[in-house]
């Protein structure tokens, strides 16, 4: 069997060409311009038998993400793993808006990054502010070791470390910019998402019976360990009462940032009385 035929075969399963291909790219680790560009190229039966097995997957609404096992965020490719959220574009909201909010992108600037999974918020604002170093935190080992390894992977591991605990309970330290995309998922709707969704771990989706739990969690800590700009991702819907959570607990309300799709994604507060 030929690369093109397995493509063809791919095809006629997924419905689309060009997914065809990234998905028997993926399986049979090649780039996606030699299944393009070498159709002849022979297929082995472990080889075939692979790309079979991620068309099975694809098909029943596994990410390509997930298939290949990592994700691009920022310009930057990130490993992920079972533990840990799968990044997606909407979330890089909040990485242009704490970078708004810096200013200056030479100062030596303290990060907090709150439910860190892969690290890709941490370290995609590490890439733009080179003097700048940060913490991640998440609730696993394994979410934990992932973000170490993509920092190692980037070249950042000098400027990040990474702890397992709960929130910011380990932490006295103040920071000049802290970010999290929480839990955000009301529990009941949590069965209706993309399948493409419900594969993430359930623990980064559900955030209680009105999809807040997180956020009450967290609004101390930004009061205690903030000393600088906030920046939060949002659910649909949830920024007058994720705002109204965080002013209770003695943070200024700066604004709301859309996403690309005009959704408002991210809540940005500074400290207020100390």
């Amino acid at each position: 069997m030929t690369l093109g035929e397995v493509v063809a075969r791919a095809t006629a399963v997924l419905g689309d060409r060009r997914e065809a291909r990234l998905v028997v790219a993926a399986a049979l680790g090649l780039d996606p311009a030699t299944v393009l560009g070498w159709p002849e190229r022979p297929v082995g039966p472990a080889e075939e038998a692979r790309a079979e097995e991620f068309v099975r997957r694809r098909a029943a609404g596994e990410p390509l993400s997930r298939l290949r096992g990592w994700r691009e965020f920022w310009s930057l490719a990130f490993q992920l793993s079972d533990e840990t959220l799968d990044p997606r574009p909407e979330s890089e909201t909040i990485v242009a808006t704490a970078l708004d909010a810096v200013g200056d992108r030479a100062a030596p600037l303290r990060i907090l990054d709150f439910g860190t999974g892969t690290g890709c918020l941490l370290l995609a604002l590490l890439s733009e502010l080179p003097n700048a170093w940060g913490v991640g935190v998440d609730r696993t080992f394994r979410a934990a070791a992932t973000a170490r390894a993509n920092a190692a992977a980037l070249g950042l591991a000098a400027r990040a470390a990474f702890l397992v605990g709960d929130w910011g309970a380990a932490l006295e330290a103040r920071f000049d910019l802290i970010v999290a995309n929480p839990p955000y998922i009301p529990s009941g709707e949590i069965p209706s998402l993309a399948p493409e969704v419900r594969r993430d771990p359930r623990r980064a989706l559900d955030g209680g019976p009105d999809g807040l739990d997180a956020y009450r969690a967290l609004a101390p800590e930004f009061a205690r360990l903030l000393d600088g700009t906030g920046v939060l991702e949002l659910g649909a819907g949830q920024a007058s009462a994720v705002a109204g959570i965080m002013a209770a607990a003695g943070l200024d309300i700066v604004g709301v940032r859309p996403d690309l799709a005009g959704i408002e994604r991210c809540l940005i507060v500074r400290q207020g009385r100390k």
